[in-house]
Order: structure tokens, then sequence, then C-alpha cells
């Protein structure tokens, strides 16, 4: 992902704010789910801008706001070699494994 971006002040005496990323979950025992991305100087302001625009119509039991700078991230293009499984690495495969006699759930 990238870094925040800080965007200057646009009028005298107006802060700079950065890029923070939203992530909210939209019931108990569900994941967060990243929604979107909002502009603000401190994390307090981020959580109040994220609550007005991504949860208006109460679709959310909570919010987290993260730094852009903060998020570090994969790229796609190199799927293929980042998540392709360690053959050499025979003890990450369950038939490296030899279940004790007597053991009969593991």
């Amino acid at each position: 992902m990238n870094s925040p971006t800080a965007s200057g002040p646009s009028a005298p005496g107006e802060i700079a704010s950065m890029v923070w990323e939203v992530f909210v979950r939209p019931r108990r025992g569900l994941s967060h789910q990243h929604v979107g991305s909002v502009h603000a100087a401190d994390a307090e302001l981020a959580l109040r801008r994220a609550r007005d625009l991504y949860t208006r119509r109460g679709e959310g039991v909570s919010i987290w706001v993260v730094p852009g700078g903060a998020i570090s991230a994969s790229c796609p293009d190199e799927k293929d070699p980042y998540f392709a499984p360690a053959a050499d690495k025979a003890y990450r495969h369950p038939t490296f494994y030899q279940l004790p006699e007597g053991v009969k759930n593991l």
C-alpha cells in the first residue's frame, strides 16, 4: 500500500492531513473489512470522519483507522512466487508426522 500522503494546508491555520485506511466490522463475530480511506490530521478526527462516511446507516459495530504508511502489502504481480508452497520443507506437510499408537484424535 502507499505511504500516508500529507497534503499541505489549503487555508491559513489549517493543519496538514494524512491518509487513513478505514476498516469496519459489520456485525459481531465477523472480521473487519477495508471499506475506504479518509484524510485527517490525527486518529481521533479520522475515526469521526470514518464513522460519518462509512457507517451512516448503522452498518458497523467497530471501526479501525490505520495510517496508510503503517500498512505493508505484497505485490499482486508476485503472487505465484510469494504464495507458492515450500516443497523443500517437508515438515510443513501433515504426511511428515507419524501418529503415536493410542492417539485417536489429533
